[in-house]
């Protein structure tokens, strides 16, 4: 599969996998650190372990910080498990969609809808800062789950901005607050890690990097959610502000590339 790692390179990509589990655990993009680091530090290794493996790593990440959420913040659970559960069995379509059509069709789209996206939070100054649900219970399952499989959808064919785009949607269209609706994406992000996981477990994880990363992912998870937690929402606002822009950078990049 690939030649022996030498400690360097894995030592480093601990560090990444503790930062991108940090960052991820407060406002999504924790993808927008570990995966290139995946990339720049194993560019030997085959692209679908190095996806595999990113998705193992993530995995254990994003059920401590729901873990984390769960037991200090009160989440709106009639919402929250049908979307994930919707999320879960879309995101796995959207693996398999990706052998038979090119994601990078959507890098445009998603680009801008990334810019208007930060440019809303940015604006509507009060958008997530009171936890105000907008729905009633029925009328809110069967919206989530719509968002849980549209997302899902997205993150197993492409993936970028996710969390991100889960945070917003539950703080202005379910009327969440920051902190809610980040700990509610997490959940989404669970779930469909757990299927690309998976889709992706047999043969196309390196254990070898995926445990130690794993570990590392936890720890940040944990350090992040607590720093959410203890900041709140408007903390939580700016780091998505910040997260947004990265990955506007990053795509944008992409396309010009």
């Amino acid at each position: 599969m690939m030649a022996a790692a030498h400690p360097g390179p894995l030592v480093l990509l601990c560090g990444f996998a503790f930062l991108a589990g940090f960052v991820d655990a407060i406002a999504g993009g924790g993808g927008l650190i570990q995966l290139p680091a995946c990339l720049i530090l194993f560019p030997a290794a085959p692209l679908v372990a190095i996806i595999g493996t990113n998705k193992m790593a993530s995995l254990f990440g994003t059920t401590a910080a729901v873990g984390r959420f769960a037991r200090s913040v009160r989440l709106d659970w009639h919402i929250i498990a049908p979307a994930a559960g919707a999320a879960f069995l879309f995101s796995m379509l959207g693996s398999r969609a990706v052998s038979a059509l090119n994601p990078n069709v959507l890098r445009p789209v998603v680009l801008g809808l990334l810019i208007l996206a930060a440019i809303y939070v940015y604006v509507v100054k009060d958008i997530g800062l009171e936890h105000r649900p907008l729905h009633p219970r029925a009328r809110g399952r069967w919206l989530g789950m719509l968002v849980g499989a549209a997302l899902g959808f997205y993150d197993g064919f492409f993936g970028p901005g996710t969390g991100s785009f889960l945070i917003l949607i539950f703080a202005s269209f379910f009327g969440f607050e920051f902190l809610v609706a980040s700990g509610s994406a997490k959940i989404i992000n669970c779930a469909t890690n757990l299927a690309s996981v998976i889709y992706f477990a047999i043969g196309q994880v390196l254990y070898r990097l995926a445990i130690p990363m794993a570990a590392c992912n936890v720890l940040g998870s944990m350090a992040g959610s607590h720093l959410a937690i203890l900041k709140g929402s408007r903390f939580v606002r700016v780091v998505f502000l910040v997260i947004v822009a990265g990955l506007i950078a990053k795509l944008g990049r992409d396309m010009v590339g």
